[in-house]
């Protein structure tokens, strides 16, 4: 952001929604074009992960709106953007959302970034140790959200990993009921040549 810092706010703007318009629009353009062949490839681990699921539910659920409002977040734009092209969401929805999306993270970008960077620099020249002190709260806070998450993912990979076991199971009922229900298969014709006849 320091780079930033410098330039006049509107061209700060400028340059910041052109990068990210970038990296939102080829997010979206690269996962709607892996989507169909992903699966002989290392991508598909990624429509595997549980962040990129959520992330699918949450497009499906509620559209381009997501879009917009997942620049105003940390963490899950990338998944979103990700979700939208996989699910080939149409560009008649999805431009204008990654558009305001993107105008926005730019002006939060350039005011709230340029605004924590001299809030850092303040606090670094009054208390060497206090900014130590801070940057060691932030890295232990970041590192708690990490390992929650963490343990939260594994967590959805066991319950999932459950369910797919269970699944057989379900299918072999299945088969068991067809099996009895076409044992009975002479009683249904016979049944038909009564209509019928």
């Amino acid at each position: 952001m320091s780079f930033f810092s410098s330039w006049p706010f509107p061209l700060a703007v400028a340059a910041l929604f052109v990068i990210v318009m970038a990296r939102a629009n080829g997010t979206y353009w690269i996962a709607r074009a892996a989507r169909h062949g992903a699966g002989r490839t290392r991508l598909s681990r990624l429509f595997e992960t549980p962040g990129y699921r959520r992330a699918e539910q949450l497009v499906a659920r509620w559209g381009a709106p997501v879009v917009t409002v997942s620049f105003l977040t940390i963490g899950i734009q990338t998944m979103v953007n990700a979700a939208a092209g996989a699910s080939r969401m149409s560009l008649r929805r999805y431009l204008p959302a990654v558009t305001v999306g993107c105008v926005v993270w730019a002006f939060v970008y350039a005011t709230v970034g340029a605004v924590t960077l001299n809030a850092l620099v303040v606090v670094y020249r009054l208390s060497p140790v206090g900014f130590v002190v801070l940057l060691v709260a932030v890295v232990a806070v970041i590192g708690a959200l990490v390992a929650v998450n963490l343990r939260r993912s594994r967590a959805e990979e066991v319950i999932d990993a459950e369910a797919a076991d269970a699944e057989p199971a379900d299918a072999e009922a299945t088969d068991v009921e067809v099996d009895r229900i076409a044992g009975s298969g002479a009683d249904a014709d016979s049944v038909g040549d009564d209509i019928r006849g």
